[in-house]
Protein backbone atom coordinates (compact mmCIF):
# COMPACT_ATOMS: atom_id res chain seq x y z
CA UNK A 1 0.00 0.00 0.00
CA UNK A 2 1.10 3.15 -0.96
CA UNK A 3 1.86 6.44 1.00
CA UNK A 4 -1.24 8.34 -0.09
CA UNK A 5 -3.72 5.24 0.15
CA UNK A 6 -2.59 4.83 3.84
CA UNK A 7 -3.43 8.19 4.64
CA UNK A 8 -6.97 7.86 3.73
CA UNK A 9 -7.26 5.14 5.70
CA UNK A 10 -6.34 6.50 8.25
CA UNK A 11 -8.91 9.70 7.58
CA UNK A 12 -12.05 9.11 9.80
CA UNK A 13 -13.33 11.83 7.83
CA UNK A 14 -12.83 10.06 4.12
CA UNK A 15 -16.17 9.57 2.51
CA UNK A 16 -18.37 11.83 4.91
CA UNK A 17 -20.34 14.74 3.58
CA UNK A 18 -20.15 17.63 5.94
CA UNK A 19 -24.13 17.35 5.71
CA UNK A 20 -23.66 14.31 7.62
CA UNK A 21 -21.25 15.11 9.57
CA UNK A 22 -23.55 17.98 10.33
CA UNK A 23 -26.62 15.78 11.12
CA UNK A 24 -24.78 13.67 13.07
CA UNK A 25 -23.72 16.56 15.84
CA UNK A 26 -27.62 18.50 15.44
CA UNK A 27 -28.90 14.71 16.62
CA UNK A 28 -26.99 14.02 19.08
CA UNK A 29 -25.84 17.51 20.46
CA UNK A 30 -28.89 19.80 19.39
CA UNK A 31 -28.33 23.25 17.97
CA UNK A 32 -27.54 25.33 21.26
CA UNK A 33 -24.23 23.08 22.29
CA UNK A 34 -23.39 23.10 18.75
CA UNK A 35 -23.53 27.07 19.33
CA UNK A 36 -21.83 26.54 22.72
CA UNK A 37 -18.52 24.93 21.24
CA UNK A 38 -18.30 27.02 17.93
CA UNK A 39 -20.08 30.36 18.61
CA UNK A 40 -21.85 31.05 15.36
CA UNK A 41 -25.19 33.02 14.35
CA UNK A 42 -26.11 30.10 12.07
CA UNK A 43 -26.21 27.75 15.09
CA UNK A 44 -28.13 29.88 17.51
CA UNK A 45 -30.57 32.31 15.33
CA UNK A 46 -33.00 30.08 13.33
CA UNK A 47 -30.78 27.57 12.71
CA UNK A 48 -31.29 25.54 9.92
CA UNK A 49 -28.84 22.41 7.88
CA UNK A 50 -28.82 24.22 4.95
CA UNK A 51 -27.84 27.94 6.55
CA UNK A 52 -25.18 26.40 8.32
CA UNK A 53 -23.76 24.52 5.79
CA UNK A 54 -23.42 27.48 3.76
CA UNK A 55 -21.57 29.26 6.84
CA UNK A 56 -19.39 26.43 7.06
CA UNK A 57 -17.90 25.81 3.55
CA UNK A 58 -16.86 29.36 3.71
CA UNK A 59 -15.41 29.67 7.05
CA UNK A 60 -12.48 27.09 7.25
CA UNK A 61 -11.85 27.40 10.89
CA UNK A 62 -15.25 26.91 12.36
CA UNK A 63 -15.00 24.02 9.71
CA UNK A 64 -12.29 22.52 11.36
CA UNK A 65 -13.86 22.91 14.66
CA UNK A 66 -17.03 21.34 13.85
CA UNK A 67 -14.78 17.88 11.81
CA UNK A 68 -12.95 17.75 15.18
CA UNK A 69 -16.53 17.78 17.16
CA UNK A 70 -17.65 15.23 14.97
CA UNK A 71 -14.01 12.67 15.30
CA UNK A 72 -14.72 13.42 18.80
CA UNK A 73 -17.81 11.74 19.19
CA UNK A 74 -17.17 8.87 16.50
CA UNK A 75 -14.01 7.97 18.39
CA UNK A 76 -15.87 7.31 21.36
Amino acid sequence: MNEAHTGVANNPLHGVKLQEILETLVDHYGWRELYNYVEVRCFYIDPSISSSLKFLRKTPWARKKIENMYVDLKSK
